[in-house]
């Protein structure tokens, strides 16, 4: 069987005008070092990192930044002003609260990022002439979650039980709505984007499974785990970022032919309960490492989620590339660089590196 194209061309994004809602989070601090290395012109929008230590200081993200506004995308004179200033030609939306748990603290604050700033950016770009893609990325979490034992397709009903999911869930209708009302017409192409449980390097936020089993493993401590039943579509964070890049290529190219949701999960095997996760990591880690059962109280999780990427693959030629072991295998040794005090900047690069050189290709 004679091999695939890559799904993304990287000559494409060679001087490209990007800006990049979320930067400094987790996965907006690995996109923007992607992008960074295609030769993008990488424009960001966020807040300050969200923890201490971020990726986004340790890899030295900032090296490569065109421009970096700190601003709330609540704020929507801020918002425009950014637009007015970047005046991007794709824009990547990936700013975002995006935990669970907190948003049981603080709903409002979650309905208000996730739905009231994603209207802002939608708003600033519809307004900001010369734009001509936009990625919004949400979540698996902003379907009705039926516990169903089978994938999500892009065509199931938005819901959401706790503020988070159904934040998001109302972040996919506005951008449905933006679609339909405004956009459509006027040559911006805008899509979603719906990623599972990434995992990755440098992920230090707090009530999130591997970041959580690291610290306790690092510490000498046995991993407690609340839930290790849940199964989740797990996946490394470079498989849906690839998604997104080639997302967002094919809708400058193909224009509103592509733009509506999409789905960038891993395959069906690799949507696993948390115990196997946490016994992976535990026996990659070594000597001393052990897990329990946390039985305190805990908020509201659904049991069974998984995501249909059937579409992507047969439209946008995209598939996850890393199994599962490989991705935790890539994990730890990000970790173990960071322990050792490597460059980690240049762990990142080489990383991103291998998935593109080693995996586009294959079939």
């Amino acid at each position: 069987m004679a091999a695939s194209a890559p799904p993304f061309e990287p000559a494409f994004w060679q001087g490209k005008r990007v800006l990049l809602t979320g930067h400094t989070g987790f996965k907006g601090s690995w996109l923007a070092l992607w992008l960074q290395s295609l030769g993008a012109e990488v424009h960001g929008l966020a807040l300050d990192p969200p923890t201490e230590p971020a990726l986004y200081a340790v890899a030295n993200v900032a090296a490569g930044m065109a421009s970096d506004t700190r601003a709330d995308i609540r704020d929507e004179a801020a918002v425009r002003a950014v637009f007015a200033a970047v005046r991007p030609e794709i824009v990547l939306h990936l700013a975002a609260q995006p935990l669970v748990r907190l948003s049981y603290a603080e709903p409002v604050a979650t309905y208000a990022t996730n739905v009231m700033g994603t209207v802002h950016v939608l708003e600033a770009a519809r307004h900001t002439p010369g734009v001509r893609a936009i990625v919004n990325v949400t979540t698996d979490k902003c379907y009705e979650n039926r516990e169903w034992v089978w994938g999500y397709r892009e065509n199931e009903a938005m819901g959401g039980f706790d503020p988070y999911s159904s934040s998001k869930g109302c972040a996919e209708l506005v951008t449905s709505a933006y679609r339909r009302s405004f956009l459509a017409g006027g040559g911006v192409a805008l899509a979603s984007a719906r990623a599972g449980n990434v995992i990755g390097g440098g992920d230090w936020a707090l009530d999130r499974l591997v970041p959580d089993i690291l610290r306790a493993l690092a510490a000498g401590e046995p991993v407690a785990i609340r839930n290790p039943s849940a199964i989740r579509p797990w996946q490394h964070v470079l498989e849906p970022l690839a998604g997104y890049l080639v997302l967002a290529q094919r809708l400058v190219e193909d224009g509103a032919a592509l733009a509506e949701g999409w789905n960038f999960g891993p395959q069906e095997l690799d949507a696993q309960p948390v115990q196997w996760i946490v016994e992976r990591l535990v026996e990659g880690w070594g000597e001393g490492a052990s897990w329990r059962r946390d039985a305190g109280e805990h908020p509201h999780e659904a049991h069974y989620l998984k995501l249909d990427i059937s579409k992507a693959g047969a439209r946008l030629g995209w598939r996850p590339r890393w199994d599962l072991a490989q991705a935790l295998a890539r994990v730890l040794e990000w970790q173990r660089a960071w322990l050792q005090g490597a460059d980690m900047r240049a762990v990142c690069l080489e990383q991103i590196a291998s998935y593109t050189q080693q995996n586009m290709n294959k079939d």
